[in-house]
């Protein structure tokens, strides 16, 4: 039975918030609950002295196998990696024009961006601690740029409030403090805190509010040059004999609660979404061939894996050629698999009781990506929003804005939707023509130049990517105590490794400090060996 919070389980929870606030602020309540941690990584491991002609074979080259695949080259270790897909990375991916992609069921969908334009249907952001994502990308040069999680001047949307109306973020935030501060103020004044705080204190106080509420000379929130000066004006000042400014009216405080377009308030306070963040200039995908680039001779690409068998002596692993049907068999001393084990459950295993019910436990998220590509950047043109995120209560969920190319003008690719949970069961229900269409649809509610300066589109359902069946591993508080300690232990000669197997889930972080753990352990027990 699934732990139950405050009513709710963990996973209704994380659920709503990513219905309601996207998956930015899901992550950020995964952060709150636990389950996302801080990065341990402090520095490149060192391993030395590999014993003689010591072999490892590693399943999967997602940024988990090739980090693995890197470091255990460098200790001398042969090295040898069988990945699905004809390119590596993993969910570390991105879709250019001209790209092909088929999802289970048999939909295939072909990208029609323009040269330059891309999305990243996978991981999209690195945050500034999370350190060995960062270290890795200086050691193989991957060039990095500005990611903007907070845009003060993209908007907070409900279908049920202000007419259906998007507002700007930043006049939510302002008001929302403001309103909050006015209260807290009248508190204050009325000495109903004397008993808690000192009269140097209130005054300290008081003063605080004041200035972060954006409160007039009589401590309130209303229309004003403080109010504006903090939730914009309706005409900014201008120069020379132009008129002057026009001060804005700030939300009613009722209508503003009831909108529950708070919500979206917190979307970039959460750990994993302080500034910095960063993004890799041209895809995130460059990472992945930064680390191909230095590990690809060892990679067999188009390789399905169906059985992984071991004794006291190795593992062998049998697989065919995804291209001409061939079969083949690969052996090493040890295995390390970075499958999800969404993929791996459905293998034919020689592994622990253990080990299996543990792989067996864990389920995945769904989600759904869809990138839009416009005739012109309209969201720059007519509205000033560069970069950043758009949170709705609509299926979207999130609407993001590229973060290169700002104010060049021409053609321009959003994350038009970031969808999980039911929603991204489905639309991705749909085939791709009909998931477009509904997502430029509802779109043009907060957009309405959607449907006029739409071209093309691709949508990615996590849930239906035939070598990956999910997200990420959809760990509760409840099945990280019974299942994990038995998933991360070397089971003979094989053991795990990849996002599912950190305390950072869904961050392309958890796959290379789970990696780097294993590769320390496994060194160790092939000395000892």
């Amino acid at each position: 039975m699934t732990e139950k919070l405050s009513g709710f389980s963990r996973r209704d929870l994380l659920a709503m918030v990513g219905k309601v606030a996207g998956g930015a602020a899901m992550y950020q309540a995964m952060s709150s609950l636990g389950l996302a941690q801080e990065s341990n990584y402090t520095g490149p491991i060192k391993l030395q002295g590999a014993p003689m002609g010591a072999s490892v074979l590693i399943l999967g080259a997602g940024i988990a196998g090739l980090v693995a695949a890197l470091e255990l080259r460098q200790a001398g270790y042969r090295v040898q990696v069988l990945e699905y897909n004809p390119v590596a990375g993993g969910r570390c991916w991105t879709l250019r024009g001209g790209d092909e992609y088929t999802e289970l069921g048999g939909f295939r969908q072909q990208c029609g961006f323009d040269k330059g334009q891309y999305v990243n249907p996978g991981p999209w952001r690195i945050p500034y601690h999370h350190h060995a994502m960062l270290d890795y990308c200086k050691r193989l040069g991957v060039t990095l740029e500005p990611f903007v999680q907070i845009n003060y001047n993209a908007y907070l949307h409900s279908s049920k409030a202000y007419q259906g109306k998007p507002q700007r973020f930043r006049e939510v935030q302002s008001d929302y403090q403001g309103h909050i501060a006015e209260l807290f103020a009248k508190c204050v004044r009325s000495e109903q805190l004397d008993a808690a705080l000192t009269k140097e204190d209130l005054e300290r106080l008081l003063e605080s509010l004041k200035n972060w509420g954006a409160l007039d000379g009589e401590y309130r929130y209303r229309k004003s040059g403080q109010s504006s000066s903090h939730r914009g004006y309706d005409v900014d000042d201008g120069g020379g004999l132009a008129p002057a400014g026009e001060l804005s009216q700030p939300l009613e405080f009722a209508e503003l609660l009831q909108s529950r377009l708070w919500t979206g308030i917190a979307a970039g306070q959460g750990y994993h979404l302080h500034p910095a963040i960063f993004q890799p200039v041209g895809g995130m995908d460059n990472i992945a061939q930064a680390f191909a680039r230095e590990v690809g001779s060892l990679i067999r690409y188009n390789t399905r894996v169906f059985k992984i068998d071991q004794n006291d002596k190795g593992v062998t692993v049998n697989y065919t050629n995804r291209r001409d049907g061939s079969s083949g068999s690969a052996k090493a001393d040890w295995c390390i698999c970075t499958l999800p084990v969404s993929i791996l459950s459905q293998l034919d295993l020689n592994v622990s009781a253990k080990l299996k019910s543990a792989i067996d436990a864990l389920p995945y998220h769904a989600s759904l990506k869809a990138g839009l590509q416009f005739k012109r950047r309209f969201w720059e043109e007519d509205e000033r929003i560069y970069g950043g995120i758009t949170y709705t209560d609509l299926p979207l969920s999130t609407i993001a804005y590229p973060n290169h190319g700002c104010n060049m003008g021409g053609k321009g690719v959003l994350l038009g939707a970031y969808m999980f949970g039911g929603n991204a069961y489905k639309y991705s229900a749909m085939d791709p023509a009909q998931r477009l269409q509904e997502i430029v649809a509802m779109g043009a509610q907060i957009h309405p130049q959607y449907p006029a300066e739409f071209e093309n589109g691709i949508t990615v359902g996590w849930h239906r990517v035939p070598w990956a069946n999910g997200c990420f591993g959809a760990w509760t508080s409840q099945k990280r105590a019974q299942y994990y300690d038995d998933m991360c232990q070397m089971d003979g000669r094989i053991v795990l490794a990849g996002e599912h197997v950190s305390r950072i889930p869904a961050w392309q972080e958890g796959a290379a400090l789970s990696a780097l753990d294993v590769c320390e352990r496994l060194h160790r027990r092939a000395l000892a060996a």
